[in-house]
């Protein structure tokens, strides 16, 4: 009898002893689990707008301000605009030009993070592209020059004058490779994104208009250039061989680095 009373006690302190462990063993796995839940957030939860990034960057299209927002852990949505100008006067076969490139692009991606750190790569597209070089030409009255082999003398009383321009498609596809983040998935809030990659913009189209009257290099037979059919026929062939001659360059090679800050 004393042996079985015994074992009796024996059987209630394991019971009373297991019961407040296994209950502490599911307490700490919450806590466990809760502390996993806030170092490695989820990568499909939805973060589109919770936090955004601006930034500055210098490229071959010009000075660009761009701003991004984390769509999920490993994408964001970006968009920016690009703007540069630059003036240069030059003369090619007596025929002075006064050329204004500007650049001017409003351009979107969508950066992938494929292994959560700061590598990406950025399919996009250049919603607006400005991009472009336009060129008033001008031939002093009594001066000669040359088009499409032809000598020709600007007329004193009607000067020659034209404008050259040289466009690109308006709309085109882009592809980055690149490093940072302008909105860091860690505490951090400042990024030095740096990217490589290209515009896919097609050949440049160039087109040339010229006015005015030419004489003969004896300044003897002068007429309106646009009555003069041998003439447009070389200022159509002066134009063919510029589109020829850019037509390789369909590919706008980008390099860029910038500032960004994350909010």
């Amino acid at each position: 009898m004393q042996r079985f009373l015994l074992l009796i006690a024996a059987l209630l302190l394991s019971v009373f002893t297991v019961i407040p462990a296994t209950a502490g063993s599911a307490d700490g796995a919450d806590a466990a689990a809760a502390i996993d839940q806030n170092a490695a957030p989820a990568d499909n939860g939805v973060m589109f707008g919770s936090k955004i990034g601006l930034g500055v960057k210098m490229s071959p299209l010009g000075v660009g301000i761009e701003a991004a927002t984390p769509m999920t852990y490993h994408t964001n949505v970006r968009v920016g605009f690009n703007a540069f100008g630059y003036s240069h006067d030059f003369s090619i076969d007596g025929i002075n030009y006064n050329a204004n490139l500007n650049f001017r692009s409003f351009e979107t991606h969508f950066d992938w993070f494929p292994f959560s750190n700061g590598l990406h790569l950025s399919p996009g597209l250049m919603l607006y592209n400005g991009n472009g070089i336009k060129a008033n030409a001008a031939v002093p009255g009594g001066q000669q020059f040359t088009l499409g082999g032809t000598a020709y003398m600007s007329d004193p009383a009607n000067p020659i004058t034209g404008v050259g321009k040289v466009g690109f498609n308006t709309v085109a596809p882009t592809f980055l490779l690149g490093w940072g983040n302008l909105v860091p998935r860690s505490s951090k809030h400042i990024s030095v994104p740096v990217e490589i990659g290209a515009v896919f913009g097609g050949a440049p189209r160039a087109t040339l208009n010229l006015e005015g009257t030419t004489c003969d290099p004896t300044g003897v037979t002068c007429q309106n250039v646009a009555d003069n059919v041998p003439f447009q026929n070389n200022v159509i062939a002066q134009q063919n061989k510029l589109n020829h001659d850019m037509s390789p360059f369909k590919v706008f090679p980008v390099i860029s680095v910038g500032f960004g800050y994350k909010f």
